[in-house]
């Protein structure tokens, strides 16, 4: 098999895969029309979490056990990853929302107040009964996707639009132009500063609409997010999105209602119809798409599949689709 490959896209997906082919030996050529990682892509506004448990509650099996081996992977790469687990709460109004999500998630252990106060003191007056996931893990995307692109270069990646060996399409949404059959989920998020409140682990407030979650990013500022839509839309957030995201950080402490709002991002995932990802092979190229809200949960995945098969000729066991024509 040849022993060169130019990765399309260069995102939380390219650059994971680069990193895996790269790793094993393999001669990577990285384009991506936007270049270096920024907000351009999807990835650059997420939220970071290795939390699979957690994206258990409403996501297949697999996508808890692969998203199991996403921390090691990226500590094995050079990522910092905090392993600090998920604290998971719900307004008064949405206690039964802890109920269900407990029930889905085993490994989530309840917490009284007290035991509130022993992980996140902040929260402890606010809350009186929460779960608690231990082992979960995050990492800064923004921080990790550079630190990336940086050591892959000196590793000998090459940056070009130079097409050389097999094509390995990691575009993203962008990739809609092969795959038909690929959707966007528009998500929104804020970033805001409070450093009246602490938090040292990620927060999952549970909502009725869609998933919300708080990630501690250091020095007072916080990523909330996300909106979950049916839409492909990548620039627009809407008023309604963003009263919502404030209104559920204002609920989760009161504090943040005197937060600094830094940033207002919006992107659409990529998705395929049941929301699990695909290693596509075409009859010239091999796309790994269709990450939905789990990009660094599951891109290490994909990686390791996709260089499995091109490497080694092992068929990946999971998400595997052969389109080639006979």
């Amino acid at each position: 098999m040849s022993n060169a490959f130019t990765i399309l896209g260069g995102g939380v997906c390219g650059l994971a895969m680069a990193a895996e082919l790269s790793s094993r030996g393999a001669q990577v050529t990285l384009f991506d029309l936007n270049g270096a990682p920024g907000e351009h892509a999807c990835s650059w506004w997420a939220g970071g979490m290795l939390a699979p448990d957690c994206e258990g509650v409403g996501a297949e099996p697999e996508v808890v056990r692969q998203g199991r081996m996403a921390a090691d992977w990226w500590e094995r790469h050079g990522a910092e990853v905090s392993h600090k687990g998920t604290l998971v709460v719900a307004l008064e109004r949405d206690q039964c929302e802890l109920t269900t999500f407990a029930r889905r998630a085993p490994s989530a252990r309840s917490l009284d107040r007290k035991a509130i106060n022993t992980l996140e003191p902040h929260l402890a007056n606010h809350f009186a009964k929460a779960l608690f996931i231990n082992a979960e893990a995050h990492l800064d995307p923004r921080a990790t996707l550079m630190a990336l692109h940086a050591r892959l270069a000196e590793n000998g990646v090459v940056f070009d639009d130079h097409i050389n060996g097999q094509i390995i399409d990691c575009r993203g949404l962008v990739a809609n132009d092969t795959l038909a059959d690929l959707r966007g989920v528009k998500g929104e998020m804020l970033v805001v500063r409070c450093r009246d409140v602490s938090l040292s682990r990620p927060v999952r407030l549970l909502h009725p609409r869609f998933p919300l979650y708080i990630v501690p990013r250091g020095d007072g500022v916080f990523m909330l997010g996300a909106t979950q839509i049916e839409s492909s839309d990548r620039s627009r957030a809407t008023l309604r999105s963003v009263m919502e995201l404030m209104n559920a950080v204002y609920a989760l402490h009161p504090a943040f209602g005197e937060a600094e709002l830094l940033e207002i991002g919006v992107d659409a995932r990529p998705a395929f119809p049941d929301n699990q990802p695909r290693i596509r092979h075409l009859s010239d190229r091999i796309c790994a798409n269709g990450l939905f809200r789990h990009g660094f949960m599951l891109a290490p995945a994909l990686a390791r599949m996709t260089a499995d098969l091109v490497l080694e000729g092992k068929t990946p066991e999971v998400w595997y689709e052969d389109h080639r024509e006979r």
